[in-house]
């Protein structure tokens, strides 16, 4: 209804009328005044129609509420100025395997339904049909973007409360059924929809979409209109069932079916109890309180009554108005025979045009046709479990043995001593001399940015990520030679189709508990998706051996995909190749003997630093005589000559004290320190000069190109926009702890 003592809509009789009529389509509108100003704004003569949107799976049977009571609701809101979108989901048909899998029968059912409404009187001058798979792949970075940003931004508990838009609770839910809502609460976004126009029991996720405007700080939240669930016609249904052919009417349904449902269904005269109460109840499916609970009434209010001046005929009486149909069947004065009796005929009459629709027009009828066929010879029925499906690289198609290295969560500040791990991993497959194993370096910026990490900035990761591949090809030319950078995201939306197929196969054979086993959150549903991504981009490089630092979550998430793959192998499909695991021993530093609580630029060795700030650092670095348990210079020094970075450490004294002498070797250095025939006083300005050394090139590097300039000003904007938050780690995630020990980076921050 429209609100008491709303002064502009008063003063607007056309406002009034079109608001109104609108609020008829819903059960319940978030909010009224929204709505007001969206009217004011569109929608009149000389103005932009609003957008509305529906989305549905063709998958199947199409029942009244689909078909006629949506085509009455469509009318009513592009009557008042508005823009109908129907998201057909054939993608989500093909990735449910529904029609055997096979898109062309999935698009023929999606045709066919569109001909149902249009036979059943909706108004198609105002209404658009988005395909969404060819709409998805042509917008894929928008539209996976959209979705990882609303993932990241919300726990896996608040995701779980919309989970019965699938019918489903939030027990015992799949990875995969995370993703559902967060990718339908992506579709307002990606269509631009000012109203959500869909049933009560959508209403969860859409109003996830309107939080999501919150947390991400958008002004303009979309308009839900939830429109009524009819009850089933048996007892104890809170909504229509397909798997129940006798739960609902369906479009084709002959005169014979509608009277042999409609003499079946439930009709009580008194407030429902059991299981009909419960229905009755359900919060989920019904915001008006409707004690009685009896479908028959609900059929002549919803059905019968929906179009604008609609009458009944029950009993030799001709009513006006839902009400008082109500009323003489509660009276007496309409018997349960009179008013199923009514019913059969006007819902005969509503289905009538559908059947003539489909019996003369060519078109509508090679649609029909089609689909009796397939059904006649089975091939309408869900695909078995298809064979493992996987994103292709094309560069490293014919690459032969690869082995896959996976870029640690991306920092502002680069450590040193992170560029070595990764190098050290990418080496312990790699013989140069001999031609051994190539490597795959995997920079997985989506499961960064889902993540948080660098509080989601997208430019800061981007920044990140290229450095650290920058400062590898620069540092070991020859290694990285025979190493494939590949960026995520990239080969992801080369064919998103494929790729997010992949992910979603994941997470339709894990729990949802089960995968977040890997992350380091377990509350945040950003999380979850990471985890099924991971595997996917794993599965996309075909690598025979996942190389990881021993004890990190990355040595988790590995070991899942090894799982996942042996259990598609064990199910039959014995073409596929699982990995092994090599967890690899990655020594840590820091550069003063106390743990700092928090990070601290001062501790470490950071990829951009200059000699007047690496000098101070190593003079203060701890570092006792003969003491090799823990000396971060020796350390360093011992890793740069072992990993090739850098060819000698010079050390420079005078004749008394040992001479000059250039050290090549860890060993050689680690046993002169051990002995003391090497004293920290000289290690510590030939590992400072030794580091200069190693890392002016990158330096040099970056003065040199403007891209790379880029990519440095992006790094330093981002310190610079945090402050201290990034120099004192103050908002440091706890769970990017593990990671934290292992790839002492720098703060991970969180969403602001």
């Amino acid at each position: 209804m429209v609100e008491p003592g709303n002064t502009d809509v008063a003063e607007d009789p056309q406002l009034q009328s079109r608001l109104a009529k609108l609020l008829t389509v819903g059960e319940e509108c978030q909010t009224v005044p929204e709505l007001t100003r969206l009217l004011q704004a569109k929608g009149s003569e000389g103005q932009p129609r609003f957008n509305l949107y529906d989305g549905f799976e063709p998958s199947g049977r199409m029942h009244i509420a689909q078909g006629i009571f949506k085509a009455i609701n469509v009318n009513k809101c592009t009557d008042t100025g508005g823009h109908f979108i129907f998201w057909v989901a054939d993608w989500f048909g093909l990735m449910n395997d529904k029609m055997g899998g096979d898109m062309e029968k999935i698009q023929v059912v999606g045709k066919y339904l569109i001909e149902v409404w249009k036979a059943a009187g909706m108004n198609m001058e105002h209404v658009e049909f988005r395909w969404c798979e060819e709409a998805i792949n042509n917008e894929a970075e928008a539209y996976w973007g959209q979705c990882l940003d609303i993932a990241r931004r919300f726990t896996v508990s608040r995701i779980k409360k919309c989970c019965t838009i699938m019918g489903r609770g939030e027990g015992g839910l799949s990875a995969a059924q995370i993703l559902y809502p967060i990718m339908q609460c992506t579709d307002i976004f990606f269509l631009k929809a000012d109203i959500c126009q869909l049933g009560v029991d959508q209403r969860k996720v859409n109003m996830l979409a309107r939080e999501y405007c919150d947390a991400a700080g958008l002004k303009k939240k979309p308009v839900i209109l939830s429109h009524h669930m009819l009850f089933g016609l048996l007892a104890g249904q809170a909504k229509m069932s397909k798997s129940d052919p006798d739960s609902a009417v369906f479009m084709e349904d002959t005169r014979e079916d509608l009277v042999r449902k409609f003499q079946k269904a439930y009709c009580p005269k008194e407030a429902a109890t059991g299981a009909a109460a419960a229905a009755a109840a359900d919060e989920d499916m019904h915001l008006t309180k409707d004690d009685l609970a009896n479908p028959c009434l609900d059929y002549v209010k919803q059905i019968v009554f929906g179009p604008d001046g609609a009458t009944f005929i029950a009993g030799g009486t001709t009513f006006s108005d839902a009400e008082s149909v109500r009323e003489a069947f509660l009276s007496g004065a309409l018997s349960e025979d009179e008013l199923k009796a009514g019913l059969v005929e006007a819902v005969d009459a509503l289905l009538a045009p559908v059947r003539h629709h489909f019996e003369t027009d060519a078109t509508a009828k090679g649609y029909l046709d089609q689909i009796k066929e397939w059904k006649a010879n089975g091939l309408d029925k869900t695909a078995p479990a298809s064979a493992l499906k996987r994103l292709r690289i094309a560069a490293l198609e014919g690459a032969g043995e690869l082995h896959a290295v996976f870029a640690p969560v991306p920092y502002a500040q680069i450590e040193f001593e992170e560029v070595l791990n990764i190098l050290a991993l990418l080496t312990s497959k790699v013989d140069t001399a001999k031609g051994g194993l190539q490597a795959v370096l995997v920079l997985e910026d989506w499961n960064a940015f889902v993540c948080n990490a660098m509080t989601g900035d997208r430019t800061a990761i981007k920044a990140s990520m290229t450095m650290l591949s920058t400062a590898l090809r620069i540092l070991a030319p020859e290694v990285m030679e025979r190493v494939f950078v590949v960026w995520q995201s990239e080969e992801a939306l080369r064919d998103s189709s494929t790729y997010w197929v992949s992910v979603i196969n994941v997470g339709r054979k894990n729990s949802c508990d089960r995968v977040l086993q890997t992350a380091e959150d377990s509350a945040q549903a950003g999380q979850v998706i990471a985890g099924m991504m991971h595997v996917a981009t794993a599965m996309a490089t075909k690598s025979s051996v996942l190389v990881c630092a021993s004890g990190t979550r990355q040595e988790a998430m590995h070991n899942f995909v090894k799982e996942y793959l042996e259990s598609v192998r064990s199910a039959g499909d014995e073409s596929v190749s699982v990995p092994q695991v090599s967890a690899v021993s990655c020594p840590t530093w820091r550069l003063k003997e106390e743990v700092a609580p928090v990070w601290d630029a001062s501790g470490s060795v950071l990829l951009l630093d200059n000699d007047k700030e690496l000098n101070p650092k190593i003079k203060k670095a701890y570092c006792r005589e003969k003491e090799l348990d823990f000396c971060p210079p020796l350390t360093i020094a011992c890793r740069c000559l072992t990993l090739g970075v850098a060819k000698q450490v010079q050390i420079s004294r005078k004749e008394e004290n040992g001479g000059d002498k250039a050290y090549t070797t860890a060993e050689e250095i680690v046993a002169d320190f051990g002995s003391g025939a090497l004293h920290p006083g000289d290690l510590k300005p030939a590992v400072a000069k030794m580091l200069n050394d190693v890392l002016a090139p990158v330096r040099d590097a970056i003065k040199g190109d403007k891209a790379l300039k880029k990519v440095e000003s992006d790094l330093k904007n981002f310190v610079k926009k945090h402050g201290k938050k990034v120099e004192d780690g103050n908002l440091l995630a706890q769970h990017n702890i593990d990671l934290f020990e292992h790839w002492p980076g720098g703060p991970q921050l969180l969403p602001e």
